[in-house]
């Protein structure tokens, strides 16, 4: 039976390009797009490289969206095999910023609710469907920026990124995913959070060194792990990063 995969944030940037990589692997992959016509846009490109894919309306700021993802999914395609929860934001537009004492209350709560709570919801009300699948696998899309290790080292290589709402949400999303990582250990549902590398997105910015094209990589990996594989780890490709 075809795989099926529902991937959050997936009409542009590397939830796009994680798509269509997902897809040329002959998994039946369904965009998550919090606009509709976007969605469609992107749906139209993939078409114009030979993917038939599926799409499904996900606002991270609406609390019905589980709950309609599951419904698509369910009636469509009774299980779901991956999920990868890619949709994020970085509310001030600069990673390179130092803003602990002056991060509004509202940023970041409105940061949480898409980098952390939505994904928690999200994750829960799918969980069913992927423990139907014969080989599950759940992709937290995160950060290097998350890595309290790195943060606190000495000479730090990502010391001048202290965007504190960001950060500190992809920090709690990861310890999401050792949580759920251990509760489902003794099951064939793999959880990891990946960092994708400094892209050239809109939230990476201009500068980042990889392009969008070549962002999918550890998504890609992390979501068609074999049975062996590792769960319950933050990586970049193939490298393990410190928490």
């Amino acid at each position: 039976m075809e795989k099926v995969a529902f991937i959050s944030g997936a009409n542009r940037g590397i939830g796009f390009e994680t798509s269509k990589k997902l897809a040329q692997t002959g998994v039946k992959v369904i965009l998550g797009s919090r606009d509709l016509d976007k969605g469609k846009d992107a749906l139209e490109k993939l078409k114009s490289n030979g993917i038939e894919a599926d799409l499904v309306k996900y606002d991270a700021f609406d609390p019905n969206a589980p709950q309609k993802v599951f419904d698509h999914v369910s009636n469509k395609y009774e299980k779901l095999d991956i999920l990868i929860n890619n949709a994020g934001v970085l509310l001030t537009g600069n990673l390179f910023v130092t803003n602990s004492s002056t991060v509004s209350d509202k940023d970041i709560k409105d940061t949480f609710q898409t980098n952390l709570f939505s994904v928690i919801a999200l994750t829960q009300k799918l969980l069913p469907l992927i423990k139907k699948s014969d080989a599950g696998r759940i992709v937290n899309v995160s950060t290097i920026l998350s890595s309290l290790t790195l943060h606190s080292a000495k000479d730090s290589p990502i010391s001048p990124a202290k965007e504190f709402a960001y950060n500190a949400s992809k920090t709690a999303l990861n310890a999401f995913t050792i949580h759920l990582a251990n509760e489902l250990k003794d099951t064939n549902i793999k959880v990891n959070s990946g960092h994708p590398g400094w892209v050239k997105t809109e939230l990476g910015g201009p500068n980042a060194p990889i392009e969008v094209e070549d962002s999918y990589k550890t998504s890609l990996r992390l979501a068609t792990l074999d049975d062996d594989g590792p769960s319950g780890g933050l990586f970049h490709e193939e490298e393990i990063l410190p928490w």
